[in-house]
């Protein structure tokens, strides 16, 4: 056995040796660049922990790059459309439908339309400012006492209860939801609020122009349909009076003819674009309130369960983990359903209701986004 042992080191000695003497006449970026390769395909098993989803997310490391890049550059655009659609669906309100309602409702609808309808633009307006101005929160980068969970590879810096890291940021946000394009920001411990909040009442503002504009929006399509169909059916030239001179057609048919034109109210430009805005508004707001309705209704859930859209895949994979053990999870971050929605809201008593829900309402969310002992609340804080 030993003179095999031997000769195996001799062999290795021999390699390594011709390793040297070649590695040292490869130019100082090659060996540089074979080095990094080297380095890279020994990150991807360079622990335990290391599994087929770390391995496919190396992979699709270049769509993640390119989705985020894309997202980056184009936040503004997002802002500016929601900005543009938003106000235009407003100007048609104010320029064409407000005149149409003092002049046909009652004094009472007329104080309804106005009241709510100049309420839900406040309340969109407000909590989209703030859920686009508003720091998601991030996790602190100095050394400090707060508890972790986890540690960022990327920010290279612990990680509180909740905190996940984004790539469009390129920082660790605190109980982050998602990042959201059309805000250009992400959605966290401290925007969360405004986010779900702009989206409701864009969702009950859209609801409100889709349903009350209906009747508007069948009579002008139908206007629209009628008078294209007039137009078609028009034959020949028009005939004015040189044409009872030159005897284009006999004076009685012209007569009558004229008669049941002049009858006919003109279509003009003006009422032209009345009916096209109408339409283009009730369009976009039907659309508009089944699609944002659906996402409301599925945020309106995860905070009832008391959980972020990145929690419920983390919390659906975990409660399967234990049900196969025989076991059952529980969400450590839920208080109740109430308590939930008091929590989100920061609502501590009824009148808060009123003032921090139903109206603008710039209050801090509970808590620091750093640790979620909020032990009070999880018992009743007033009765409903």
């Amino acid at each position: 056995m030993r003179p095999c042992t031997t000769v195996m080191h001799l062999l290795l000695r021999c390699m390594r040796g011709c390793a040297r003497h070649s590695r040292n006449r490869m130019p100082r970026i090659l060996r540089q660049l074979v080095s990094y390769i080297k380095l890279i395909f020994k990150s991807l098993y360079f622990n335990s922990l290391t599994n087929s989803e770390v391995v496919l997310d190396c992979i699709l490391e270049p769509v993640f790059w390119t989705v985020e890049v894309v997202t980056r550059w184009f936040g503004m655009v997002f802002v500016f459309l929601v900005v543009a659609l938003t106000s235009s669906v407003v100007f048609i309100a104010y320029v064409c439908l407000l005149p149409l309602v003092l002049q046909t409702y009652s004094t009472g609808w007329m104080m309804w339309h106005i009241c709510y309808g100049n309420w839900i633009l406040v309340m969109i307006v407000f909590h989209y400012y703030k859920a686009t101005n508003t720091p998601p929160g991030y996790p602190p980068k100095m050394k400090n006492e707060v508890p972790f969970v986890s540690f960022c590879k990327k920010c290279v810096i612990p990680k509180p209860a909740r905190s996940h890291h984004c790539g469009i940021c390129k920082t660790c946000i605190l109980k982050m939801d998602h990042h959201c394009p059309w805000l250009n920001n992400c959605v966290g411990h401290y925007n969360h609020r405004y986010f779900f909040s702009f989206c409701l009442f864009l969702t009950l503002g859209c609801m409100y122009c889709s349903i009350s504009g209906r009747n508007l929006f069948i009579d002008a399509y139908n206007s629209i349909d009628q008078f294209r169909h007039l137009d078609v059916e028009k034959q020949g030239v028009p005939v004015t009076g040189i044409g009872l001179l030159i005897g284009i057609v006999p004076s009685e048919g012209v007569a009558g003819k004229g008669v049941q034109e002049i009858s006919q109210p003109p279509y003009t430009y003006k009422d032209r674009m009345f009916h096209k805005s109408v339409i283009y508004m009730w369009v976009l707001t039907s659309t508009v309130s089944v699609a944002l309705g659906s996402l409301t209704l599925w945020h309106a859930l995860l905070i009832t369960r008391g959980e972020t859209s990145i929690e419920r895949h983390i919390n659906s994979k975990e409660a399967k983990r234990l049900a196969k053990r025989g076991r059952v999870y529980r969400n450590p971050f839920s208080y109740g359903k109430l308590n939930n929605w008091k929590v989100f809201f920061g609502v501590e008593k009824r009148s808060h209701w009123l003032t921090r829900v139903l109206l603008p309402s710039g209050h801090t969310p509970y808590g620091d986004g750093l640790t979620w002992d909020i032990y009070p609340l999880k018992k009743d804080m007033m009765p409903v």
